[in-house]
């Protein structure tokens, strides 16, 4: 399960270099893909991975979608309106027909859903620690024993009435630590569920991104996001109050 690529190759490659994740019968990939320096040539690797991937789409992708056709967002990030102008049309296409959620069976798990940020929005903000009565009102109708989002790139898993709540984290952009982050779901040998945190080499990773991204503001990018990311106390005075909608 990876989220929050944010179009950060070197990270991603590490991820998927990981024995478990070569080995996986199926990766989902949980939205926020591309929204980054290297949009086009993340979803060309994400897109080599053919049929072992299900995709699902996060806010990232619609806004992307939006601001290629002509439209506008709210996004203050300038690299978003960057990233859309280096979508081809192909990756245009993909990115508007895919969906909201999947649903996958899962060995040990059972049933599972897969969105990004809540099964009935792209970019709704729950977190760890998120009054039940919140977490009701965004899984209302959901009869999956287990769902797995992204969105707010920081990784937990909780209970919530029974049911269970998976965030993988950030693979290109987490918030709180370093490293690449992701989950394993299944599987006969160890926990049914596996928070994971695959570790690289960041200053090589920003050099790679200084090297192959055309963006104008890279080296700021890349130093803010890849080489210096934002601790949890930070992202979550962001989130916070976003979370009583």
């Amino acid at each position: 399960m990876l989220s929050d690529i944010h179009g950060v190759l070197p990270a991603l490659e590490a991820v998927l270099a990981e024995p478990d994740v070569a080995a996986a019968d199926r990766i989902v990939l949980s939205g926020d893909l591309a929204a980054g320096p290297l949009p086009a040539q993340t979803l060309d690797r994400l897109l080599a991975l053919g049929d072992r991937a299900s995709w699902v789409h996060g806010n990232a992708e619609r806004e992307l979608l939006q601001l290629a056709r002509g439209g506008e967002t709210s996004i203050p990030d300038p690299i978003a309106p960057w990233a859309a102008a280096q979508l081809e049309e192909r990756h245009l296409a993909l990115i508007d027909g895919l969906p909201l959620t999947v649903t996958l069976e899962v060995e040990c798990l059972g049933e599972v859903l897969f969105c990004h940020a809540t099964p009935r929005d792209d970019e709704e903000v729950v977190l760890v620690d998120s009054p039940l009565d919140r977490w009701a009102a965004v899984l209302a109708g959901v009869t999956a024993p287990t769902v797995v989002c992204g969105h707010t790139h920081m990784p937990f898993v909780r209970l919530v009435d029974r049911r269970t709540v998976v965030n993988p984290g950030s693979v290109g952009m987490p918030y709180g630590t370093s490293g690449a982050h992701w989950a394993l779901l299944g599987g006969a040998n160890g926990p049914a569920v596996q928070l994971r945190r695959t570790l690289y080499d960041a200053e090589s990773a920003c050099r790679a991104l200084v090297a192959t991204s055309s963006y104008p503001g890279i080296e700021t990018w890349a130093d803010d996001f890849v080489r210096s990311q934002a601790s949890d106390v930070e992202a979550l005075a962001v989130f916070t109050p976003r979370t009583r909608g």
